[in-house]
């Protein structure tokens, strides 16, 4: 072979070598590496974590090393590290000496560098490997800076038992993130790579200790730390046992956990208030678990951004119990009366209703649904604003009616409520008093929608998280507040007469059972969720709305800072009233609450929002032989005059514009089941019809014959069989009404 062509070998192969050490160096180190699932708050401070899949406490790397685990570290393993290619020869001509003296491998003189290329590879420790480590190492130095690489190092290297990296060490030995570490701890982490077993409780503790004064002694005469902080450090004792990891919004490391595995996820979660969230919570859930509520959950939301700031899955996760394990914030459970607000607040926006409309409350029958009061009694008529702050079911589901079921679901799904998947039909009007599910996450999220809505209307920055949002008029969010701000709270504060009171606009929930209890509210800076309940499902008369989640509620709301951060609004943080221009001005029956007709009498000038000149005008003022009147239909005045003694029933003489008589129950076109008694018997339905003078005889006929005759309390119990029939109503004056029903086979 000549010359030249040695030359062309030669070259190529350098050629090759070259080759060989760009590529040499796989691009992920640690590719396959399982770490811990970490969440931190908005902060980056720790929430908590979850053990990597291979077992380890392995916190995904970080990009810095604190100042003084750094220093400790350089001075410990390799003094020089900024300095070097990676391969420090001094270092290793100084260990072959040593390790042909010993004649056995005693020390490696790897540098940092080397001992990372040996942490990612997990090979055995021969000189072969040290020549490779060594090739690797110097490439390693080429591609990264000296600070990625020690955060490569920090992050990987072992620090005892199932502790790997920096960061969990030193969670689990000091109970801190490693920034916080002092110079005691942090030379105690410094040299534990180097021998991490000597960290096993109740073994080799003194020779750990006597490296770690070592270490700290050399820092002094580098001049690194003082005499103080020498004397101070040399002070410190060794971790006795690991600490318990932080277990902070348990519920979303454990979400992250699922969704996000060996990953670190900062949340919106404010870590103090957190703090205190749970606090109030486990206390509280400790007390209601004597009334048969063993579970409770929290969700805090900052109207300003949408984040959530505390959340709760649920209360008390250290007290073994059946579901302690759920996450009830995002379970779907019974919504009780918690949707009220939205179909009030839509009933305003479409001009549907007024704030203060009059609506039905008397007993009802729709094809065999028959709404209750919580209470069971009726008020006859009651203000629509009235309605919602008591939160009347026969109302609202009178409200249902005007809106719609499918309208009504349909902005419900607009609003954020992910947990719908029927159809209207098969909700029904139940869907207003508990017949949907939903979560407390979406029912917290949806009331922040409503603050941040008033306070955005008619700017530009309604997209994000206010994205599609359906309820938007600003005067319609405004009644809306207003109502329910009057809901009785369970403090018996009265905030109408102590101004520094915060006002918050809330809304409780019972579901049918007792099996949920809900309250959600709101002011201009937070909304507040809470729920109450067992997560298994079973009820507990004792657990209402009102009783159980309205406390924890107003708790919260107590300890939640004012943010000020704009003086638009007042020191409590209640809403503006909304401006002229936000709505239009109109006159409004006193009375009714509809929009004022020629014979009203008593007039009030509102701010309204703009639909609302679609509403009827008032349907109960007449004026007859030039008198003024305001009367209500009779199944609506029965009831309705129990409750307002000033109520007058006169109506002028010869007036044939109202009915005298009315059925109350059932409707007309009723479907009807008559029940069976405990012993198997059938008595049949009683019918119930109210007369505007009561003290009126009134003859009753089933299809056609004579059934009965009543006076003063108009009901008669029947007995008709399955089909169709008509029941007739005769008064003395020969007035009549009638009204058309079908009895279906019960089939229990």
């Amino acid at each position: 072979m000549d010359r030249k062509a040695r030359k062309r070998i030669g070259a190529a192969i350098a050629g090759l070598l070259v080759v060989w050490y760009l590529f040499c160096l796989p691009k992920d180190l640690f590719k396959g590496t399982s770490y811990s699932t970490v969440v931190t708050d908005r902060n980056g401070e720790l929430l908590g974590a979850r053990i990597s899949s291979d077992g380890q406490w392995r916190f995904p790397p970080c990009d810095t090393v604190p100042e003084k685990f750094r220093k400790s570290i350089i001075e410990f393993e390799d003094r020089w590290f900024s300095f070097h290619p990676g391969v420090n020869p001094v270092s290793v001509v100084r260990a072959a000496a040593g390790n042909i003296r010993a004649g056995s491998i005693k020390s490696g003189g790897s540098t940092i560098t080397m001992q990372v290329i040996r942490m990612s590879r997990g090979r055995e420790r021969t000189f072969r490997q040290k020549i490779i480590e060594a090739i690797l190492a110097t490439r390693l130095e080429l591609r990264c800076s000296k600070k990625r690489i020690l955060a490569l190092y920090a992050s990987h290297a072992p620090f005892g038992g199932n502790v790997v990296g920096l960061e969990a060490a030193s969670w689990r030995y000091f109970g801190r993130p490693p920034g916080e570490l002092s110079w005691g701890e942090s030379a105690t982490l410094a040299v534990l790579p180097n021998s991490p077993s000597d960290i096993h409780l109740g073994k080799n503790r003194e020779r750990l200790l006597q490296k770690r004064n070592r270490l700290l002694q050399r820092l002094h005469d580098k001049g690194t730390i003082d005499d103080l902080e020498l004397e101070l450090a040399l002070g410190e004792p060794l971790p006795s046992e690991p600490t318990v990891l932080p277990q902070y919004a348990w519920s979303i490391t454990e979400l992250n956990k699922k969704s996000n595995p060996g990953k670190r996820t900062r949340t919106t979660i404010d870590l103090g208030i957190q703090k205190q969230v749970e606090s109030v919570a486990d206390r509280w859930s400790g007390e209601l678990s004597r009334t048969g509520a063993d579970d409770l959950a929290v969700v805090v939301e900052d109207i300003r951004t949408g984040e959530i700031i505390a959340y709760v899955g649920n209360a008390r996760r250290n007290v073994p119990r059946p579901g302690s394990d759920v996450d009830i914030a995002r379970a779907p459970r019974s919504t009780g009366s918690i949707l009220k607000p939205f179909l009030y607040c839509s009933l305003l926006q479409e001009g549907t209703m007024l704030p203060h409309t009059l609506l039905p409350d008397v007993p009802v029958n729709i094809s065999g649904f028959t709404p209750q009061n919580f209470d069971r009694q009726f008020s006859g008529a009651v203000k629509a604003s009235e309605a919602l702050s008591r939160s009347l079911n026969v109302p609202a589901v009178h409200m249902l009616k005007r809106e719609g079921v499918p309208a009504f679901l349909d902005i419900l799904r607009r609003c954020g409520m992910s947990t719908l998947p029927r159809s209207a039909d098969d909700y029904g009007l139940s869907l207003i008093l508990g017949g949907a599910e939903g979560s407390l996450l979406d029912m917290t999220t949806i009331y922040a929608k409503m603050s941040a809505a008033y306070q955005r209307t008619g700017r530009k920055d309604m997209g994000g998280w206010m994205k599609d949002f359906p309820l938007t008029d600003k005067c319609a969010l405004w009644w809306t507040f207003d109502a329910l701000k009057e809901v009785n709270r369970p403090d018996e504060i009265d905030f109408h007469l102590i101004s520094s009171v915060r006002k918050i606009a809330w809304k409780t929930g019972t579901s049918y059972g007792f099996r949920d209890a809900w309250a959600v509210g709101v002011n201009s800076e937070y909304a507040v969720g809470v729920w109450v309940g067992n997560a298994m499902g079973q009820g507990a008369p004792g657990i209402t709305g009102a009783r159980t989640a309205g406390p924890v509620m107003f708790d919260i709301f107590n300890l939640l800072p004012l943010s000020g951060r704009t003086t638009a609004y007042s020191k409590n943080g209640w809403f503006l009233e909304p401006a002229p221009s936000d709505g239009i001005t109109a006159e409004v029956c006193h009375e009714s609450g509809c929009l004022a007709g020629p014979s009203c009498d008593r007039v009030e000038t509102i701010l309204l929002p703009s639909a609302a000149l679609k509403s009827e005008p008032c349907p109960y003022h007449r004026t007859i032989g030039g008198e003024r009147v305001f009367i209500l239909p009779p199944s609506m005045e029965w009831y309705y005059r129990q409750h307002h003694p000033e109520y007058s029933t006169v109506i002028p003489e010869g007036s044939k514009e109202y009915d005298l008589m009315e059925f109350i129950y059932p409707e007309s076109g009723a479907s009807l089941y008559i029940p069976r008694q405990l012993d198997g018997t059938v008595k049949g339905v009683t019918f119930n019809l109210a007369h505007r003078d009561p003290s009126q005889t009134v003859f009753w006929h089933l299809d056609n014959e004579y059934a009965g005759k009543t006076q003063f309390i108009h009901q008669l119990r029947l007995n008709p069989p399955v089909g169709k029939h008509t029941v007739t109503v005769v008064d003395e004056d020969g007035s009549s009404l009638s009204i058309g029903f079908t009895i279906l086979e019960n089939k229990l």
